[in-house]
């Protein structure tokens, strides 16, 4: 009933001499000429950093990578598969949080905070966190009512697409003295 049908295309010598190389594992040779424009490939090495089109490259564990602005801020956000204190494998859920603050694991952070207490200078250590953390929002919201005051509300455009001119204007005296205010709790609630 059913008959064995034979190969009906016949092989080219490129072709065999392609699936040659490709069983011999040599994935990147050529099997033909071809006449036409070739580019210039330089080789690089490993460290190497060239700009291509205002582009910087680099090749890095043999990868060739693109060299962009944010890469201090993608390396200082990236948390490392193990601790750089201790060597134990990281924990995601628990020990990211620490990893940012501190650049080690909770256990590590635990530990340390274990012998500032044993030597009576975890009160000084807590109180320098805090300060920190309270000095950080104080600047933020300076910056931010200072920029909000900056800004012009003489016109708004509806939903409707309509240009409507209000009149008024934050009184600056005011918000100066509610942010002074503000201020002076906040340094109130440090240690």
């Amino acid at each position: 009933m059913s008959k064995v049908q034979g190969l009906n295309k016949q092989f080219t010598e490129r072709d065999v001499n392609r699936m040659r190389n490709l069983i011999q594992g040599k994935h990147g040779e050529k099997v033909g000429q071809s006449v036409g424009y070739a580019k210039h490939d330089k080789d690089y090495k490993e460290g190497d950093v060239w700009e291509v089109d205002g582009r910087k490259w680099t090749i890095k564990e043999g990868i060739k990578q693109n060299i962009t602005k944010l890469d201090k801020a993608k390396k200082a956000h990236i948390m490392p598969i193990f601790c750089p204190n201790c060597g134990s494998k990281m924990h995601t859920d628990l020990d990211k949080p620490y990893y940012n603050i501190h650049k080690k694991c909770f256990n590590c952070v635990v530990e340390f905070e274990h012998h500032l207490k044993v030597a009576g200078l975890y009160e000084a250590y807590e109180s320098k966190i805090i300060n920190s953390e309270i000095d950080n929002f104080v600047n933020e919201f300076k910056a931010y009512i200072e920029a909000e005051l900056v800004l012009s509300n003489k016109g708004f455009i509806t939903e409707q697409g309509d240009v409507e001119s209000w009149v008024g204007a934050p009184n600056k005296s005011r918000v100066l003295e509610g942010l002074n205010k503000t201020i002076e709790h906040l340094n109130s609630l440090k240690k």
